[in-house]
């Protein structure tokens, strides 16, 4: 039984120039994830951490008490750490800047969603937290600049996601593969039970909010068709599972194969998730894990962002699946 503090300390020899660091902020993360679920699990017991808080993030959307739980508690656990020198949440319009003489000294940045589907958390459905880390391009010594939040997916040197359902279970990677940790609460501690996890090839689910079929592009129309009909081997039609949280959804495909879905619409015209705090990060897993991620036409991790609250299309899973549903998109571009 290997614990996620032994695997760190035990991977960290696969960072010498990192000098610990990356342990340090994971080790953050993990104090965080241990947080969130104990609060969750009292959620159906107080009002202080369920329900509407009756004000909007920056993207216009409502925010629930534990979102901005989460983020705060995300948010103090990562500027006691001496490595993060900023910090990017979901629920802030700016970045904050740890502009201290140990923040300027640091060489991190991190990302997050803290709370992702915090919506479903009323009705006891699964939801997440989900991050990401760079390593700062502006000069150490000095306070982080935007630039160092708007770096293309392909520079992070971690992501991952903390998924709290029947299980609370931490799955990271650092660009060495995939790993998943499942919470002991007897114990206080995540176990590792999910080694170098790989995402089939192939799957037999899709996760899209069909709700919205009239609204999407007609790529997206096509391949749902091709999803629901029956082929000569029997592969098709595939189950439509979709909770609603992105981090079960992907979680549950990563598990056991299948394709996740967040197309343009006719009401967001650039997609709905964000890049930054959900795109690269779910992306960069799912590379690792062997599956793809694509906005429809071009990978993921390869956009250069423009904007820190930037949305983005997502298609994302089992390698197959992805490819075939991009040849799709491009077939029908200009319908």
């Amino acid at each position: 039984m290997k614990t996620l503090g032994e695997f760190i300390v035990e991977k960290q020899a696969d960072y010498p120039n990192a000098k610990g660091e990356l342990s340090g902020i994971l080790s953050s993360i993990r104090l965080v994830a241990k947080i969130i679920h104990r609060d969750i699990n009292k959620a159906g017991l107080t009002n202080d951490i369920i329900g509407n808080s009756g004000v909007e993030n920056v993207q216009g959307e409502a925010q629930m008490k534990l979102d901005a739980f989460a983020h705060e508690k995300m948010k103090a656990a990562l500027i006691a750490r001496d490595e993060v020198a900023g910090f990017g949440s979901e629920e802030e319009e700016n970045f904050v800047s740890f502009d201290t003489e140990r923040g300027r000294n640091a060489k991190y940045v991190i990302l997050t969603d803290p709370l992702d589907g915090s919506s479903n958390i009323d009705v006891n459905v699964a939801v997440g937290t989900i991050f990401s880390i760079y390593r700062r391009i502006s000069p150490i010594g000095t306070a982080v600049t935007l630039d160092d939040f708007l770096q293309p997916g392909h520079k992070q040197v971690a992501a991952g996601y903390i998924v709290y359902g029947s299980s609370t279970m931490l799955v990271y990677t650092t660009g060495n593969g995939v790993n998943g940790f499942t919470y002991d609460p007897s114990l206080g501690v995540f176990i590792l039970s999910h080694e170098n996890i790989r995402i089939p090839a192939n799957g037999s689910c899709y996760s899209i909010n069909e709700g919205n079929y009239l609204k999407f592009p007609m790529g997206v129309k096509k391949y749902l068709k091709y999803c629901q009909e029956e082929d000569d081997n029997s592969n098709r039609p595939y189950t439509s599972r979709y909770i609603g949280s992105l981090v079960s959804d992907f979680h549950r495909n990563l598990l056991k194969g299948g394709i996740y879905i967040y197309p343009t619409s006719t009401h967001y015209p650039s997609g709905k998730l964000r890049l930054l705090y959900e795109g690269n990060p779910m992306a960069f897993l799912a590379e690792q894990a062997g599956g793809l991620a694509s906005d429809g036409y071009r990978r993921i991790l390869d956009i250069e962002p423009t904007e820190l609250h930037q949305r983005t299309p997502l298609f994302v899973g089992s390698k197959n699946m992805v490819e075939k549903a991009t040849d799709f998109m491009a077939e029908y571009q200009d319908s």
